[in-house]
């Protein structure tokens, strides 16, 4: 009997002294959570609205021939081929030309622009005579007539000529140019070129109606596209409609945004911010790092070894980031890493 009561007493004491060393155990797990923590120091926080839109030109037509005529495609002086696809033109510059032999010699330029020089010497001749009295003003007006009706003429035949180039009617690039052979005869209204000048593009966004008293013209804007990670182009709002869908409660606004090096392509899909306003010198943290609860919302901060939890206000917020206008100050070591399993006055490691 003795045997077993001095068994007995062992086990307990076994179970004691096991005991004991696990709450010392997890005493010291307690003593020492490992985290990470960053020096608060002030930063800047922009209020942005997020939208997305496609990317539209600001000039697009299709030009069409205003005359009859065989069908000849020029050289590009640029790529020293003919114009293809892609290339570049300038306002004014001609693309494509008509031929019609027939045509051209029923304008009959040459004898009009030679009409047009002897009614101008004509006219100077009789300008000196009535200067001296050696014709009368009608002659000198009947001179200034026959000037005029030379001209007209000769400016009339040049337009009609000129009606047989086709020619870019703003600096551009060209986006669609049928396969037409050389040497085909089109009829007049014949689609042959369409051009698009996207070095300034526009991009039509919705925007929640919250927002119709925050949003004004020349607000500055940031252009990113999925395709061009690295590179984030400039804009502003260039319109906005004062009317809200009843269908979506939004409002409608145009984006403006310069193209220059064409990064940029007329149908793509793009990111937009719309910075509303921007905040210096104030406290920024993480928002993943924040902790939601029923009494609001906090994040730790860590002092001689002990984390304490900090009920914080937020004011501005984008996706990532945050600005606390209450509960922290400069140099706060915020917790960044391990604070999930904080509680508040948790003794602490502070680890890289």
């Amino acid at each position: 009997m003795k045997t077993f009561s001095q068994f007995i007493a062992l086990i307990a004491l076994i179970w004691a002294t096991t005991a004991c060393n696990n709450q010392q155990t997890n005493t010291a797990t307690e003593l020492a959570v490992p985290v990470s923590v960053n020096d608060i120091k002030p930063g800047s926080i922009e209020k942005i609205i997020n939208t997305t839109g496609t990317l539209s030109a600001t000039k697009t037509t299709v030009v069409k021939t205003e005359m009859t005529g065989k069908y000849k495609l020029l050289i590009n002086p640029k790529t020293r081929r003919p114009f293809a696809l892609g290339d570049g033109v300038e306002n004014g510059q001609v693309v494509i030309q008509l031929e019609d032999a027939e045509y051209v010699n029923s304008i009959g330029l040459e004898a009009k622009k030679l009409s047009l020089e002897i009614s101008e010497q004509n006219m100077k001749k009789q300008q000196s005579l009535f200067e001296k009295g050696g014709v009368t003003q009608l002659d000198y007006r009947n001179s200034e007539v026959s000037y005029t009706n030379a001209k007209d003429a000769f400016e009339r035949a040049d337009l009609l000529l000129a009606k047989m180039q086709i020619r870019a009617p703003f600096k551009g690039t060209i986006t669609d140019l049928p396969a037409i052979t050389n040497g085909t005869q089109l009829a007049s209204g014949s689609s042959v070129v369409s051009l698009m000048d996207y070095s300034t593009m526009t991009v039509e966004v919705n925007l929640p109606e919250k927002y119709i008293n925050d949003v004004t013209i020349d607000q500055p804007v940031r252009i990113m596209n999925y395709t061009l990670p690295n590179d984030t182009l400039t804009g502003k709002v260039a319109e906005l409609s004062p009317a809200i869908s009843t269908e979506t409660r939004t409002f409608k606004g145009v984006i403006s945004v310069g193209n220059p090096e064409l990064k940029l392509r007329p149908g793509m899909f793009a990111k937009a911010d719309i910075v509303l306003a921007k905040h210096d010198s104030v406290i920024v943290i993480p928002k993943n790092i924040i902790i939601s609860g029923q009494r609001g919302k906090s994040v730790f901060v860590v002092d001689n070894g002990t984390a304490n939890e900090k009920r914080i206000t937020i004011g501005f917020e984008n996706q990532n980031d945050a600005e606390i206008t209450s509960g922290l100050k400069k140099n706060d070591r915020l917790v960044i890493k391990g604070f999930e399993t904080l509680k508040n006055r948790s003794k602490v490691k502070i680890v890289k």
